[in-house]
């Protein structure tokens, strides 16, 4: 049986367990997150704001496809994006989606 962090998060996560359409958007979350390239832009953008030329760079990828991948991440909420001049800078959309990615890739190299 997993433990959460304090009773709070237990008590608030029975509420959210019943509730339909935060499964929904959960299981969304998830599917996109579910893509390795994805998931390696999500992890790339944790501690910091990368613009999509910098992304293509560090992935070595196509602007069009990493653009793609981002705009995927946009529409489910786990990135935002701000443009400055002729750049758009991505990061993470919150804390939640930083703790999400960060816990998937520990728990995938304890598993490994």
């Amino acid at each position: 049986m997993a433990t959460l962090p304090n009773e709070n998060i237990a008590e608030d996560t029975e509420d959210l367990v019943q509730d339909d359409q935060a499964r929904i958007s959960a299981a969304s979350l998830f599917h996109a997150l579910g893509d390795p390239a994805r998931l390696h832009l999500a992890a790339l953008l944790i501690h910091r704001e990368l613009c999509v030329s910098q992304l293509a760079e560090l992935v070595n990828d196509s602007l069009p496809a990493v653009s793609q991948r981002l705009k995927r991440l946009k529409q489910e909420r786990i990135v935002r994006a701000r443009r400055e001049g002729k750049h758009v800078y991505y990061q993470l959309d919150d804390d939640h989606i930083a703790a999400l990615v960060i816990n998937a890739l520990a728990h995938a190299e304890e598993s490994s």
